[in-house]
């Protein structure tokens, strides 16, 4: 078949994504006490190295044995401060690439990396695709809402060479930045037409795309093995609708661009922590269950008990996959998108999303809080709420939230997306900047 031709040949290119390949897959068949023991032995090398190879970590550990727990956690703010100190001794910054995250949670950091990181992160993201079925050489169609990340790349619309590594690759682009109505007509007569095995995106991009694809009726292709979700929180209502509309299983992923590759489901549903490629931790700090994270493969910028920004906690038993990965369980949401009222109460985004499900106009929303009592609702809908549903709206948060509470909705043409692409459907401003509530 066609695919094996191009997996062949894309193989001879990428020789050193395809042996970092063939390492995963083989640690995910060791036993789970192999790859504890593994994680172990990569997690006292990790800190080794950083003790003795990296200026910022000599100077915060309190000496050369300490162990995970004795060291301070890593905020977004030291490495924003402490880029350079973090860079392992003998490297010359010039010769790297610098990233960028896209500060979704108010602070945007920039790290090091190499060419090692982006070839190990092509591997792991091949290692979970697998996890659906697809083979190497199937095509994947992704639709990505991060400008900077398809300027240079190969997007649906190369031509030349970068078409042809495109092709060898069996990967292309769909720039996502704006989701209109002749968009989502392209995009879905893309799927038509290109038939790939795998669509990967944004959760709120593809959320749209489904429900586009639902309203008019449209035929998806047989050839569709799954449906992945990356960048933002995967919601149930988000999943329902892809799978209705794609009619294929939905494949949740969790990492980052400072640290790729944490976590994916299999197909039964359970999120595994690739603990070959991370160590985390799940804190309690402030009434929420943080991730600390700790790359075991990074020995540029390692970055160590990094507080990434997000919620979760690890989950009891096994997967009838037969996975040797830990199961991971993600909160609803970053720490800023949590709503804290002025009686100190935290409330997660779904409640706020769940708050309009009986509306079925809505195209798009966007809770805002700038305030202890004030929440901005945007709405993009064919008709706006009328009073008596404002009114109802404002009675439901008095009632189950806080009587203080004032909701200001607003109708808007479009909600616009973070500089990364993401949607984000809550957002507290006030942790955000730093500020904390009564």
């Amino acid at each position: 078949m066609l695919h094996h031709l191009k997996h062949a040949l894309h193989k001879r290119w990428r020789p050193q994504r395809y042996a970092l390949l063939d390492e995963l897959l083989r640690n995910q068949r060791l036993s789970s006490a192999q790859m504890q023991a593994k994680q172990q032995a990569d997690l006292a090398e990790t800190l080794a190295f950083a003790y003795h190879h990296v200026p910022y970590y000599r100077q915060t550990f309190p000496n050369e044995g300490a162990c995970l727990s004795d060291l301070p956690i890593l905020q977004k703010s030291e490495v924003i401060t402490h880029r350079d100190a973090l860079l392992a001794e003998g490297l010359d910054a010039k010769t790297l690439k610098l990233g960028k995250t896209g500060g979704s949670t108010g602070q945007p950091v920039s790290f090091y990396y190499d060419a090692f990181k982006g070839e190990l992160m092509r591997a792991g993201m091949t290692r979970s695709y697998m996890m659906s079925g697809w083979q190497p050489g199937q095509k994947i169609l992704n639709f990505w809402g991060a400008k900077q990340d398809i300027k240079h790349g190969a997007s649906m619309y190369t031509t030349g060479k970068q078409a042809v590594k495109s092709w060898l690759a069996a990967e292309k682009t769909l720039p996502a930045y704006e989701v209109t109505e002749a968009e989502l007509w392209r995009w879905a007569q893309t799927v038509q037409a290109w038939r790939p095995a795998l669509l990967q995106g944004y959760a709120s991009i593809l959320a749209e795309l489904a429900r586009f694809v639902i309203d008019q009726r449209l035929p998806m292709p047989d050839t569709l093995l799954g449906v992945y979700s990356t960048a933002e929180v995967l919601y149930d209502w988000q999943r329902a609708l892809m799978e209705q509309a794609f009619d294929c299983k939905v494949f949740n992923q969790y990492g980052s661009r400072e640290i790729p590759n944490m976590a994916c489901e299999c197909r039964h549903g359970n999120l595994h922590l690739f603990s070959d490629m991370v160590y985390m931790e799940s804190v309690r700090i402030q009434d929420e269950d943080r991730l600390l994270v700790t790359s075991l493969t990074n020995k540029v910028m390692p970055l160590i008990r990094y507080e990434i920004g997000d919620a979760g906690r690890f989950k009891e038993g096994c997967c009838p996959c037969g996975s040797p990965f830990p199961l991971l369980e993600m909160g609803l949401c970053r720490s800023n998108d949590l709503i804290v009222t002025t009686e100190g109460k935290h409330i997660y985004p779904s409640y706020f999303i769940h708050l309009l499900d009986e509306f079925t106009d809505i195209r798009q929303f966007q809770f805002i809080q700038s305030a202890p009592d004030q929440i901005t609702l945007s709405l993009v809908s064919a008709t706006p709420l009328n009073a008596d549903e404002a009114i109802k709206l404002q009675a439901r948060l008095h009632a189950e939230v806080d009587a203080r509470l004032s909701l200001d909705i607003r109708q808007a043409q479009a909600i616009p997306r973070t500089t990364s692409g993401k949607h984000r459907f809550v957002i507290n401003q006030l942790t955000q900047s730093g500020q904390r509530h009564a």
